[in-house]
């Protein structure tokens, strides 16, 4: 059957129609890469011309100065540290909180309310905003950035534990309070029984995090690895900031290996 034209019509417009949509797609992201660019003052001329500097500095990135891990292995050795201590202090403070964002719990709306506007404010704030207000009321060390982890730990874990918590089973907590159990009763023998698993895989979770997030730390002066890391690149020491990187790659490598078995087993 031969087709009229007036049957090729909407085949034509639509072909038509997508190629404007993706034409003027083009333009916007055109005029908006050359916004930026003008905006943020970048010179890709001067990126060009600096390509021999960036060869060099790959050039020692690729050639670790493994003679350096003798002063490495110490502040890796912080770095886990810090971020054991500052996991266990953020669930130790986390876990109650999370009941207490619970009105089920608690039994008053506006102290739930309020519990969980202040574990939503702590959670919005910038991890190397909090450790750099850590580091200028504590100083620098370690225990600006166990601080820092364990405020970073409260918020994440404790919304996470509260989202258990508001899906746990109504059923045990309906039959400790027909048995007379006050609240904390019921915390303790009707609802964290069912989210202990939860716990512990947030636990490990955060862990993870915390390792990553204590390299960073460094910067401010939270102490750890990172104070090398940064000394190292200020000093333009590559062949010190690979082996650097390396070592904590390995690390994380390793905990992401261990917290997930640990993860399969409780499940």
């Amino acid at each position: 059957m031969t087709r009229t034209p007036s049957a090729g019509r909407p085949l034509k417009d639509t072909v038509h129609r997508n190629l404007w949509k993706r034409l003027a797609t083009v333009i916007v992201f055109v005029v908006c890469f050359l916004a930026a660019k003008d905006a943020t003052e970048t010179d890709f001329g001067e990126a060009i011309a600096n390509m021999g500097q960036a060869a060099d500095f790959f050039s020692n990135l690729l050639s670790p100065d493994w003679a350096y891990f003798a002063k490495v292995w110490m502040p890796l050795v912080q770095t886990i540290r810090m971020s054991v201590v500052g996991t266990s202090l953020g669930l130790l403070f986390g876990v109650p909180f999370a009941f207490l964002c619970t009105s089920n719990v608690t039994g008053n709306r506006v102290v739930a309310t309020v519990a969980r506007v202040v574990m939503d404010i702590i959670r919005t704030i910038p991890t190397l905003l909090l450790a750099a207000l850590v580091v200028a009321f504590m100083g620098i060390g370690q225990v600006s950035g166990i601080i820092t982890i364990a405020v970073f730990t409260f918020g994440i874990v404790g919304q996470l534990i509260y989202q258990s918590i508001e899906i746990s089973d109504p059923g045990p907590v309906e039959a400790a309070r027909s048995v007379g159990a006050n609240r904390m009763q019921i915390a303790t023998w009707s609802i964290l029984p069912q989210i202990g698993q939860d716990i512990a895989s947030y636990a490990m979770y955060a862990f993870e995090i915390n390792i990553r997030a204590s390299v960073i730390l460094g910067y401010v002066g939270a102490g750890g690895v990172g104070v090398l890391l940064n000394s190292s690149l200020s000093l333009m020491r590559y062949d010190r900031v690979s082996l650097v990187i390396l070592t904590v790659l390995v690390l994380v490598v390793i905990v992401d290996w261990v917290s997930e078995i640990i993860r399969k087993r409780l499940r």
